[in-house]
């Protein structure tokens, strides 16, 4: 039998020392809309369908209540990964953005179908990748 069908990754986390800091950083480096943030956690419009939450870290430790159930606990150790998916004409304009925002990149890989990665940190130390369309035989 096979899976029920997916529509796609609607949210993906990190876990971050200072909130404020990470929002911020998010916000002001990729222009995500905040659409929820409380001293545990906030919610960042990516593209439509997609979220990215920060965690303060050991704040999800515990069940959280919500109205209609709870969410259960779950954390994350040590410098987390995510990637973001850029246009393939726009690798250019990032590596100036990222320059302009005094971060440093870390590694720029060229995948053998053709597109090719550049990794950073942000404030926490978690690894972050921009990459244009060749990483993956989906991508």
């Amino acid at each position: 039998m096979s899976a029920p069908r997916l529509s796609g990754v609607l949210e993906t986390a990190l876990y971050v020392d200072d909130l404020a800091r990470a929002s911020g950083f998010y916000q002001r480096l990729f222009g995500f809309e905040l659409f929820f943030q409380d001293g545990r956690m906030c919610a960042l419009g990516v593209v439509p369908g997609q979220v990215l939450l920060l965690f303060r870290r050991g704040a999800t430790d515990d069940p959280a209540p919500v109205p209609g159930g709870f969410i259960p606990p779950h954390r994350g150790e040590g410098a987390l990964h995510l990637c973001f998916a850029i246009p393939a004409g726009e690798l250019t304009a990032w590596e100036s953005h990222l320059t302009a925002e005094g971060l440093t990149v870390e590694s720029r890989v060229s995948w053998r179908r053709g597109g090719t990665s550049l990794y950073f940190r942000d404030p926490d130390g978690n690894s972050v990748e921009v990459a244009t369309p060749g990483l993956w035989p989906n991508y």
